[in-house]
């Protein structure tokens, strides 16, 4: 029954070159055929039972007509089962949502699971090189469970004792290309085990129209946007500053814009200030009866505009000293947003060395104590080199939009936000499809995110600043 396998005659080879001296036979362990039988009998078993743990809708689906057909017969089995798709089909038109989520969705699961996953597993790990052939033996990460969202496929993985995160980072490409997706992003979940998404459609493909205006005055976290989960884009500015980088066309005006239009409501009731820093004169000035006498353009004014906000803050921290550590906007106190539209024209190709001095001096006084009195920053540029923009690390909060270059991608948000899926560079330069699409990387998470900018058109920018100025007027 059992014949000799022809990895047995391995212990029969002999090396024919010339110079060694020494033959180093394989050493073969013969196998009881028992213990073999045991062994895959388990497997079988255990395997059983996951796949019922793992997928128990797409189990009963697939198992109760063949149960049925051998206890009843096939005419019992099909007129028991006869109602259930239409049952499903009725609940799948009346409420779409729910069935997508408690059955289609799992459904969707298990067949990508056993059609996508498993059947190319060990190829891709092998060829990628994340799984290893040693001895006849295969070494590969165990593939864990499939969860299906709207978009993307979220694939729990254990790692091979030894391996690291970067590992996988580096074969990102390897990954998306071996499963059929367009990209992969790597996430650790906990101690040995990481998560891979594989985005499998694009919900941040449709530009964004801009969003209403808040019916009830507030400082933040502001919605200005969409996840790719499909979630709000809440960005933050009250308690720290922010730093928007990307190339030309990229859509920095449209987080400027869209952070602008979800505080205007605060603005109206005393509690926000936008003071507005525009050396370019083609973005902010569009709304400029918004920022009133808070609204600055040659390099000399910015200066005295920035020396403004760090003598507020100054006179913040002198009264709050030893009173409160953490700001409350009020009408006496409200909270100062300082926007710079290209931060790079102040400090970096600003000729003049006196501004260029007092201009970086303000910036990092803001950047480093401002959050805690109620001052925060939200500056954008397009380098984002260390010599343009030396004090990039001061921002707490981070968004990459369309970068040229990939070591950009690390320069904006970090050491090793790239290798964890933040394509920056890989952005479509086509307006429709690229402009406002970007990356976040905030300071309590080291994973990024990707975010798409609601526009706010020429149309939107005037009719706001004729709303707040006929507001202002009549208070």
């Amino acid at each position: 029954m059992f014949k000799r396998l022809p990895g047995d005659e391995a212990r029969n080879l002999v090396t024919t070159t010339p110079d060694t001296a020494v033959v180093f036979r394989p050493a073969v362990i013969r196998t009881p055929a028992i213990i073999t039988l045991i062994i895959f009998t388990w497997r079988i078993l255990t395997g059983c039972v996951r796949l019922v743990w793992r997928h128990p809708i797409a189990t009963l689906l697939t198992s109760t007509p063949g149960a049925l057909t051998l206890a009843y017969g096939w005419q019992t089995a099909l007129l028991l089962l006869a109602p259930v798709p239409t049952g499903l089909l009725a609940w799948a038109f009346t409420d779409r949502l729910s069935f997508t989520r408690l059955i289609g969705l799992r459904l969707l699961a298990w067949w990508r699971l056993t059609w996508i996953y498993q059947r190319h597993w060990q190829p891709v790990m092998i060829v990628s090189g994340l799984g290893r052939h040693l001895w006849g033996r295969d070494y590969l990460p165990r593939l864990g469970k499939l969860t299906c969202t709207a978009w993307a496929d979220l694939v729990t993985v254990r790692m091979l004792k030894g391996q690291s995160v970067k590992d996988w980072a580096d074969r990102l490409d390897h990954l998306a290309q071996g499963f059929g997706a367009p990209s992969c992003r790597v996430a650790i979940t906990r101690g040995g085990h990481l998560q891979l998404t594989f985005p499998r459609t694009d919900p941040l493909a449709v530009p964004l129209a801009a969003l209403p205006l808040p019916e009830a005055p507030t400082v933040g976290p502001v919605e200005i946007g969409k996840q790719e989960d499909g979630r709000p884009w809440l960005l933050k500015v009250h308690g720290t500053h922010v730093l928007v980088a990307g190339a030309t066309g990229a859509g920095k005006g449209s987080i400027i814009w869209s952070t602008i239009r979800g505080l205007l409501p605060a603005v109206q009731a005393g509690l926000v200030e936008i003071w507005a820093l525009d050396p370019k004169l083609m973005e902010l000035s569009f709304g400029r009866a918004l920022f009133g006498d808070r609204y600055a353009a040659t390099p000399e004014d910015c200066a005295d505009l920035l020396d403004q906000a760090v003598n507020v803050m100054q006179n913040r921290a002198a009264r709050f000293a030893g009173l409160q550590r953490s700001h409350t906007p009020t009408e006496q106190d409200p909270f100062v947003l300082v926007v710079v539209d290209e931060v790079a024209f102040l400090t970096a190709y600003q000729s003049d060395r006196e501004l260029r001095r007092r201009i970086s001096a303000a910036l990092a006084t803001l950047t480093t104590q401002g959050r805690a009195v109620g001052v925060g920053v939200l500056a954008a540029l397009q380098d984002p080199r260390k010599e343009v923009m030396n004090i990039r690390n001061l921002f707490p909060d981070k968004i990459a939009l369309r970068l040229d270059e990939s070591e950009q991608v690390d320069m904006v948000l970090g050491d090793g936000a790239r290798d964890r899926g933040a394509l920056a560079d890989h952005i479509s330069p086509v307006p429709e499809l690229g402009a406002g699409v970007g990356y976040v990387r905030l300071e309590t998470s080291p994973d990024p995110i990707r975010v798409r900018a609601a526009y706010v058109s020429d149309t939107d920018i005037r009719d706001m600043a004729a709303t707040f100025a006929a507001g202002k007027d009549a208070a």
